[in-house]
């Protein structure tokens, strides 16, 4: 007689066999549920002593100059497996604004450009994004500046999605971490910022440099 029928028959190896089929049923279950939940978009906080926004402005035609803010704070929502950024929201403190000479320095805080005692901040917020390659794409979004919102695009490239070598601080152990560069312009006009602009001393074309490291969310 088949061995494997006989077993068949017998009601409590059928009783076995059934339970380790639901085992294994559920065990496949839990571990799709598992990969599905990691495949879900994350939330990733800006490391502030791993960002950098930088501009530049041609002055009067000679050069351009290279200014930074020094405080800013933001998050992410990355998708690991499609490679999308799904919102994007940076604040930037415009009293931190820095060109390396004080008096200019000043100036940049005062009505004639950003005007930082009576908007502290600005602020991007992504409206949308579409992939040109694997690691990279275009990004649009909101710049609110001087109470006014003004669509700005940046090219953004991914350098890396991977566990972060250094930890401790402020960061668990070997947190999980992505590295982005983004580069576009605007003209400051567009938000009423118009000193020097029509003498030709202050370019209106900014150039932008972003480059930050976001660590994922536990």
């Amino acid at each position: 007689m088949d061995t494997n029928i006989s077993e068949y028959r017998n009601p409590a190896r059928r009783a076995i066999h059934a339970t380790a089929a639901i085992a294994v049923s559920c065990f496949a279950l839990l571990a799709l549920t598992a990969t599905d939940a990691r495949a879900e978009p994350r939330k990733f906080v800006i490391d502030p002593t791993h960002l950098s926004i930088g501009f530049l402005v041609d002055h009067a035609g000679f050069a351009k100059v290279l200014g930074m803010f020094r405080k800013a704070t933001g998050e992410v929502t990355y998708d690991e497996e499609t490679k999308t950024l799904s919102t994007v929201k940076v604040v930037i403190d415009t009293e931190s604004v820095y060109t390396n000479h004080k008096k200019r320095d000043e100036h940049m805080r005062s009505p004639d450009f950003l005007n930082a005692g009576e908007f502290p901040e600005m602020v991007f917020t992504l409206t949308g994004s579409k992939a040109s390659g694997e690691n990279s794409g275009t990004i649009t979004g909101d710049l609110d500046m001087l109470g006014q919102k003004r669509p700005v695009t940046l090219d953004v490239t991914l350098n890396k999605a991977a566990e972060y070598p250094f930890g401790g601080g402020a960061f668990s152990s070997k947190p999980y971490a992505i590295g982005v560069s983004a580069r576009g312009s605007f003209k400051r006009s567009d938000y009423g910022m118009t000193y020097g602009v029509e003498q030709g001393w202050v370019g209106d074309e900014v150039e932008l440099i972003i480059e930050f490291e976001a660590v994922r969310q536990e």
